[in-house]
């Protein structure tokens, strides 16, 4: 029942007044029982954190993959650095020549922008070559890991349609609260709902409207990989004739052990345009995942970057004041 749970509470955490209660139904458990695995789970660190899960761009905040190639006396101190900027979400080293990858995103408030703010860190961390590699096209973005051993192979993925809607000051204070992590107890939005000073309602109402407009992507339980026993994570890049990359991104979004699957652009020093996330418990298994979705695609050549080293894996706070104070200190 342990792995049902934490399968359950990655799909989508209910939102109701009594999320653990809804599950234990949906499951045949007891509140208590699914609380207390929780618990246990949240304390022996399986699970990073359950909270609303925002999508960047829609927020206005300017957001790409970015690559750089330092030299493997400096990682260390390039790693200080670029974990020091609060818009680098994910940073790992990779087995390839680029070999420190990181997300960043830039608030709208940026005085340098997303370009400068990369040639900046470029600078400071003495990056030999970057690269910077935007979405042009998000196939899918869903980490779901199969605790169950039950999933099937293949999912349907749902081409959604947004909503138009200007933010106003509660969906931001919605925001800047819902993003932060919940305390497990069997009313986990009380204290959320009391700091804004608005009923179960008006809460639920608002992120609703965060969902049907696209700000905000999902809510629910992001799992530790490893904890979990998937142990190997690779970052599979494609070079696909232009032609058929959407195609073929939408094809292997299909699959559930992809997470990740977007539409990069290519440079001249590097030719793959697809990148997609596949996670398994060894990489054996991973190997043979991709194997699978390479029987079923059509590409020129591509790479397994594994993550050799996890240096920071956190989520991006919106709305605060955290990106200017770190830009002050290099004006």
């Amino acid at each position: 029942m342990r792995n049902q749970v934490l399968y359950e509470l990655q799909k989508n955490f209910p939102l109701v007044q009594r999320p653990f209660e809804q599950i234990a139904k949906k499951l045949n458990m007891d509140e208590d029982e699914v609380i207390k695995i929780v618990q246990e789970e949240k304390e022996n660190k399986t699970i990073r954190q359950t909270s609303a899960i925002f999508d960047t761009r829609r927020l206005g905040y300017s957001s790409s993959l970015v690559a750089f190639k330092v030299n493997s006396s400096e990682i260390e101190d390039a790693v200080k650095i670029l974990n020091s900027h609060p818009g680098i979400s994910h940073n790992y080293e990779r087995n390839h020549d680029f070999n420190i990858w990181f997300t960043l995103a830039v608030s709208p408030e940026s005085s340098f922008g997303l370009e400068g703010t990369v040639k900046l860190l470029a600078r400071l961390c003495n990056a030999i070559e970057y690269i910077t590699l935007p979405t042009l096209k998000l196939f899918k973005i869903s980490v779901k890991l199969d605790t169950t051993g039950k999933a099937a192979k293949k999912e349907k993925i749902e081409k959604k349609k947004f909503i138009e809607l200007e933010l106003n000051e509660l969906h931001k204070k919605v925001i800047k609260y819902s993003q932060e992590d919940i305390k497990i107890k069997k009313e986990p939005f009380k204290d959320m709902i009391d700091k804004i000073g608005i009923n179960y309602e008006t809460f639920f109402k608002t992120l609703d409207e965060l969902k049907k407009c696209g700000a905000m992507r999902r809510f629910a339980t992001i799992l530790n990989h490893r904890k979990a026993g998937f142990n190997a994570n690779a970052m599979v890049v494609w070079d696909i004739d232009e032609e058929k990359a959407e195609e073929m991104g939408e094809k292997m979004a299909t699959f559930s052990a992809v997470s990740h699957c977007y539409l990069r652009p290519k440079y001249k020093n590097w030719p793959y345009n697809i990148f997609s996330m596949v996670h398994g418990k060894t990489k054996k298994e991973t190997n043979l995942m991709v194997r699978d979705i390479e029987k079923e695609v059509e590409y020129n050549s591509n790479q397994y970057l594994y993550s050799s080293r996890e240096f920071k894996k956190v989520r991006v706070k919106y709305y605060t004041d955290d990106t200017i104070k770190w830009e002050d200190k290099y004006k």
